[in-house]
């Protein structure tokens, strides 16, 4: 158990809030950067992807079947693996999500004549024919040059079948899982090094109690062997949200040893690191999330409210965590955010279609923020989920292709993949904006830096007033900085395959003077500036 030492502390947020009048809007903010101090390694995979067995994520969105007139390769979708190739996606989650728990790789591999179907309970009460399974995911991430990182069925499957699944994807000898992989066209083992052990465990994936989920995955963990070079990354199924107690229970039954906290490293415990799942969630039921294209000023600034406790929940997690490993070899994984609102009008409650505005993309950017400032602990992250699910970065109608504005952060943002993190400091007064007795800061940055060079990315949450940032950078000379400006007319701007108003341009209005780089965001705008520094 924790000490009173080693409690968490609830009272951790991102800002103190202002009960009181709110204060005037402030047009400035100053703060120090200071490149010569590098942090912790920003991760790659915090960049990572979800895919699930759900509406049209899979079916119309990354699988559009061999015979049909979209363009394609071997059924895959090009236009889409083009488009997430062009952000450097690092790794790609599935099958689930939820649909894990219910899935049963053998049922998704052979002939697909042969495969028999099933019913997808979860997500539409829809009948799935497994035409998409373990051949055809791998097939995605080699188009992609995405790693794996597959979720095995521990609600309703077995441990000898999520074992004989790893033996069927990475051994390369004459095992009996080897012989039938080849049986079915693969020769060579795959390289998998992510590996679920489970989805939700409290919830869809077997209503458990965090001890018998703890028991379950020291099992599983124990049986998901390393076969010839592939060395698994295991990753347990975690809390929902600030269940802080979940994450404790879950390192008390680690095992003999802590693993190592890299994410292509491998330890001797059961299980390498611990997931946990947050969505931005503003409505006032669960049924009425709200929509996500038609709101007011008041709902967007809640909404913004709910991304920014992102930081809270992962400095919870870690403040645990360090109690049990202080030199953080076990890792933290989100491999399930974003925003969650009601479906758009007409389409099917269980497919989660949502359509994708300004706001979802200043959710993305405050979340990457965060990210970056706790990348000593949090070691990968996964958007729920990629194409036509959720906070998609792609929506795909017809033969149309749509680039959300979500897509526009991630693709401004790669630049931040394995850089170190830099220390962005706010100087003097912090823009906040009270929001039902809640101060939201109206402005949120980070930096990082990697051969050379700096990306800092800006983001000001106000609906309706511009926002000037002045960086004093420390440590280097400034090069002359390029920037790229992310922005609409209104905060409910969106994408469509005939009105794309969202767009990313460059951003003209910044400047250099005495070491102080000057930036003018506009109104709900994201931006990014590069700039070289002295070696």
């Amino acid at each position: 158990m924790l000490t009173d030492d080693h409690r968490v502390d609830e009272s951790l947020t991102v800002a103190d809030p202002t009960p009181d009048a709110p204060p005037a809007p402030a047009t400035r903010v100053r703060a120090v950067l200071d490149v010569d101090l590098p942090g912790p390694r920003i991760n790659r995979h915090l960049y990572g992807h979800f895919a699930e067995h759900l509406g049209r994520c899979i079916y119309g969105g990354f699988w559009v079947g061999e015979d049909s007139e979209i363009p394609n390769e071997g059924g895959l979708r090009l236009d889409v693996v083009e488009a997430l190739r062009a952000l450097d996606i690092p790794n790609l989650r599935w099958p689930g999500g939820c649909f894990a728990d219910t899935y049963h790789w053998r049922d998704g591999v052979g002939p697909r004549e042969d495969r028999p179907a099933m019913v997808n309970s979860h997500w539409g009460d829809v009948v799935e024919d497994n035409s998409f399974g373990t051949h055809e995911f791998m097939a995605l991430c080699e188009l992609l040059g995405a790693d794996p990182y597959v979720s095995a069925n521990v609600g309703s499957g077995t441990v000898r079948e999520a074992a004989e699944w790893i033996e069927y994807l990475t051994r390369a000898d004459d095992s009996p899982m080897a012989r039938l992989r080849r049986s079915h066209g693969r020769d060579e083992p795959w390289t998998v090094p992510f590996w679920g052990l489970g989805n939700e465990p409290w919830g869809c994936g077997g209503g458990m109690s965090s001890g018998a989920y703890a028991e379950l995955a020291r099992q599983y963990g124990t049986y998901s062997l390393d076969h010839g070079d592939n060395r698994l990354y295991r990753i347990a199924a975690g809390a929902a949200d600030a269940d802080y107690r979940w994450t404790e229970v879950l390192l008390q039954n680690l095992g003999r040893y802590l693993g190592d906290g890299e994410v292509t490293g491998h330890g001797k415990n059961t299980y390498q690191a611990i997931s946990f799942h947050h969505y931005t969630i503003v409505g006032p039921t669960w049924e009425e999330k709200g929509s996500a294209t038609r709101f007011d000023d008041d709902e967007y600034y809640r909404t913004m409210v709910k991304a920014t406790e992102i930081e809270r929940i992962i400095a919870g997690h870690a403040h645990v965590m360090d109690a049990y490993d202080p030199d953080k070899r076990v890792g933290l994984v989100l491999d399930e955010w974003g925003t969650w609102f009601d479906v758009e009008p007409g389409t099917n409650p269980g497919f989660l279609f949502q359509q994708n505005t300004v706001r979802d993309a200043l959710v993305a950017s405050v979340h990457f923020d965060a990210f970056h400032r706790h990348a000593d602990r949090l070691v990968m992250a996964n958007i729920a989920q990629t194409v036509n699910v959720l906070q998609a970065m792609l929506l795909t109608d017809g033969d149309a292709l749509v680039l959300t504005p979500s897509y526009h952060v991630f693709a401004m943002n790669k630049g931040h993949q394995d850089a170190a993190s830099l220390p962005l400091t706010v100087r003097g007064e912090t823009p906040v904006r009270d929001v039902d007795g809640t101060g939201l800061p109206t402005f949120s940055g980070s930096a990082s830096t990697k051969d050379g060079s700096v990306l800092v990315s800006l983001s000001n949450l106000h609906a309706t007033e511009a926002l000037v940032v002045e960086l004093d950078v420390r440590g280097s000379a400034v090069g002359a900085p390029v920037g790229r400006l992310l922005s609409a007319e209104t905060v409910t701007a969106h994408n469509t395959a005939t009105d794309t108003p969202v767009q990313v341009r460059d951003l003209d209005d910044l400047s250099v003077e005495g070491g102080v780089l000057r930036v003018t965001l506009p109104a709900h705008s994201f931006a990014t500036v590069s700039f070289t520094v002295d070696a």
